[in-house]
């Protein structure tokens, strides 16, 4: 099952997602992944295991279990890089990290531009986000050559929001729209106006944190557990399926990419087994009714940059 971009490439429709996967673990969860046939992997900069995840390929491939145009390779470039004269460099870490010679996607992974250096998260003396003086329209003129150049097949972004997604497509000599936007998007947060703006330009989307993202290491007891919840595990039960498989099914049936995160591999096996059952619409309707605008991933320490999206 794929999407097809607006540039004409297919997307598998589910990927294994490797944010907080740590090195040691993340070789072998991508393994995993592709033995029992994911073939759209995503990763970042910022995730700090690309190397890992790079291996993983480069042995799948050796062992002849997949040829790299097989895979989608997706990944992001972090906010200290934003300046136009950084995105090269950004990109070819990235590509020689994985052991690569060209990404599938490649998404701004925010449009809020971090002061350069060696911290990727630079903050002042109020651990507030220290910005840079950069603009994501021009960053943007960066990731088009990268196409050009033959490094990335797709661009896209993430984390942006319908106004700074309009401001690249209103760019003066916009030669690539974007292909993509990765956002948080569950039950919980459902994105229901943004997923229909990116839909009515053909940007496709793509959800992240699709199971609420339990493990986030900033969770509070008392914050939402979206897999234990008891009107999930009802119908995830009538289908005899896991609160995971529903959720994840629940995005597809949505026409959007999804990109569970798991290095336990009966859980990857099982949030791939999504293919064999179909949710009503009445249970797609009930389920959308659980909107709550709850984020987990709300960057709280970003909340007076100029870009911040979630305003």
């Amino acid at each position: 099952m794929a999407v097809t971009l607006n540039n004409g490439c297919r997307m598998p429709n589910i990927g294994l997602g490797t944010w907080k996967s740590e090195p040691g673990k993340v070789t072998v969860a991508v393994e995993k992944a592709i033995d029992v046939g994911y073939r759209h992997i995503d990763g970042a900069f910022v995730y700090e295991n690309e190397k890992e995840v790079g291996e993983a390929i480069a042995q799948k491939i050796k062992d002849g279990i997949v040829k790299r145009e097989d895979l989608f390779i997706v990944s992001k470039l972090w906010c200290t890089f934003h300046a136009k004269d950084q995105v090269k460099n950004a990109c070819a870490k990235t590509l020689n990290d994985l052991n690569l010679e060209y990404l599938d996607l490649y998404l701004i992974h925010w449009p809020m531009g971090f002061k350069a250096g060696q911290v990727n998260l630079p903050l002042d003396e109020n651990d507030m986000i220290i910005p840079s003086n950069t603009d994501f329209v021009d960053t943007w003129e960066a990731m088009e050559d990268l196409v050009a150049n033959k490094k990335v097949k797709a661009i896209g972004v993430s984390n942006f929001n319908s106004e700074q997604i309009t401001s690249i497509l209103n760019k003066p000599g916009l030669k690539i729209k974007p292909a993509v936007n990765q956002i948080e998007c569950h039950p919980y947060l459902t994105q229901e106006d943004l997923i229909s703006y990116c839909k009515s330009k053909d940007i496709a989307v793509t959800a992240y944190s699709p199971l609420g993202s339990p493990d986030r290491p900033w969770a509070k007891p008392d914050e939402p557990n979206l897999l234990a919840d008891p009107k999930i595990l009802e119908i995830a039960k009538r289908h005899g399926k896991s609160s995971a498989q529903l959720l994840i099914r629940f995005q597809i049936q949505r026409g959007l990419i999804v990109i569970p995160k798991s290095v336990t591999p009966n859980r990857i096996k099982e949030n791939f087994q999504v293919f064999d059952f179909q949710l009503s619409d009445a249970e797609m309707k009930t389920i959308l009714s659980f909107n709550r605008n709850w984020r987990c991933c709300s960057m709280p320490w970003c909340v007076k940059h100029k870009d911040y999206p979630f305003k």
